[in-house]
């Protein structure tokens, strides 16, 4: 499988922490209709990414989205845990927020949306290659 992966979407396979499983279940995702994914909020929202609104009083917080496709955002979430234990730019994104007071659950639903961005590019390059 992993071959067809690396031929399929080779843009998104190269992407720091995404390896032959998590490029496929992205690719699996997007599915044949990747115009659905007319923007980065919407690859966040359909992968169940996209920050809800849980504030109370005085405390701002976020929660996710709990819908969408829960397999994509397990695969967000392994993105952002390896770009977490050994990449250098998000090491010093982590850093701060820890001295913040943000829990390890906090900081990698950020981490998941902060990395939208990157799978977005990668997987609308990958599909405009694809198309006739």
């Amino acid at each position: 499988m992993a071959p067809i992966v690396r031929q399929t979407a080779p843009r998104t396979s190269a992407l720091f922490g995404v390896g032959p499983d998590v490029a496929a279940q992205l690719l699996t995702t997007a599915g044949d209709n990747p115009d659905r994914l007319h923007s980065e909020a919407a690859l966040a929202h359909l992968c169940g990414a996209a920050p809800i609104p849980a504030s109370s009083g005085r405390v701002r917080r976020h929660r996710l989205h709990r819908e969408g496709d829960r397999d994509a955002n397990h695969a967000l979430h392994t993105i952002a845990l390896c770009r977490m234990r050994y990449d250098q730019r998000t090491r010093a994104y982590v850093h701060p927020r820890i001295t913040e007071g943000l829990r390890k659950q906090e900081i990698l639903r950020c981490l998941k949306r902060y990395t939208v961005p990157d799978v977005y590019t990668a997987l609308h390059a990958d599909f405009t290659t694809l198309a006739p």
